[in-house]
């Protein structure tokens, strides 16, 4: 058990004098799992709850642990001159060795001896691996299933929007913490303002936009014929980034769950060969339209003549009836 005093590096709140403890901050607790210890803070006020090298005499001596080591030690060193670190240590190391072979005056043995017979035994092997220094900070989950940290925003699982979590953060890593459990781990990002984002953290439906690719788009054309994967190609050629035109291009694919493969071909090569459709023509509405009026069961120069009435910036005779 460790009992230290309130400071304010270990303690957030301390307790009245009536109760034992206090509330430590979270990085105390954490160190003191690593090492398989507990932390009990003193109560304020009451010197007696803290170890008795502080404050009371032990082994017969006529004072704490501390004002022996300053009669023993620190007077011992007051008329020498050092001028190294290491030559201080050294010194140090030499008399500490004498006080603790230094034999009791009302008890038999000594510091050394003492220390083999009771405190040796009771002693644990240190843990297989370093410590790793962590702070923790408490934030709020935004509405994109992200939490900021460090200016950097890192994905949590989507259902946990707006809920408070803790964060441990590592030199090298951000555990995300709901609850006592860890819910999300990434590594460390230095960059401002990006995201970290993992994808099974996503909803459903947004986890199968992102699998979206243009490679998987004409793939996926391909299956139904070799004018539909020319427009998709089309398509996404004509957008400055593929990915602004993969929702239409996944408009004009789904378009064959109501009309078929084979409709659906039809309908691309019209608008492949019309020219009028070049540009604003490759588009969902442009294709939907093309299949609403039948135009890829008449013959090409049909459709060309009729090709102001698939315009979804022209009104038909209907519109005026």
């Amino acid at each position: 058990m460790v009992v230290p005093d309130n400071l304010r590096s270990a303690v957030s709140r301390a307790h009245p004098p009536a109760c034992a403890g206090a509330d430590t901050n979270p990085t105390y607790p954490d160190l003191a799992r690593h090492y398989g210890v507990a932390v009990l803070a003193a109560r304020v006020r009451r010197p007696r709850d803290k170890a008795k090298v502080e404050a009371c005499p032990r082994m017969g001596e006529s004072g704490g642990g501390v004002q022996v080591v300053k009669r023993w030690i620190l007077a011992a060193l007051r008329h020498r001159t050092l001028f190294s670190l290491a030559e201080l240590n050294a010194a140090i190391a030499e008399l500490l060795q004498r006080l603790n072979a230094r034999a009791f005056r009302k008890l038999p043995g000594s510091r050394r001896s003492l220390f083999e017979q009771l405190d040796r035994p009771a002693l644990r092997p240190l843990p297989t691996e370093r410590y790793v220094f962590a702070e923790w900070k408490q934030v709020r989950v935004n509405i994109d299933s992200h939490v900021e940290v460090c200016g950097h925003d890192y994905s949590v699982p989507h259902a946990l929007v707006r809920r408070q979590l803790d964060v441990r953060l590592t030199a090298h890593t951000v555990e995300c913490l709901y609850r006592g459990q860890r819910v999300a781990s990434h590594v460390r990002s230095p960059l401002k303002g990006r995201h970290t984002t993992a994808d099974e953290h996503r909803p459903e439906k947004h986890r199968r936009m992102g699998q979206c690719t243009p490679e998987r788009f004409v793939r996926w054309a391909e299956t139904v014929g070799p004018h539909t994967a020319t427009l998709i190609t089309t398509v996404l050629g004509s957008r400055r980034h593929p990915q602004q035109a993969l929702r239409s291009c996944l408009g004009i694919l789904r378009l064959a769950n109501s009309y078929g493969d084979a409709r659906l071909e039809a309908a691309a090569r019209r608008a492949l060969a019309i020219p009028a459709f070049a540009g604003t023509g490759h588009s969902y509405r442009s294709v939907e339209s093309i299949l609403t009026h039948r135009l890829d069961t008449t013959p090409p120069e049909q459709a060309e003549l009729a090709t102001p009435l698939v315009h979804h910036n022209i009104r038909g005779a209907g519109d005026y009836s």
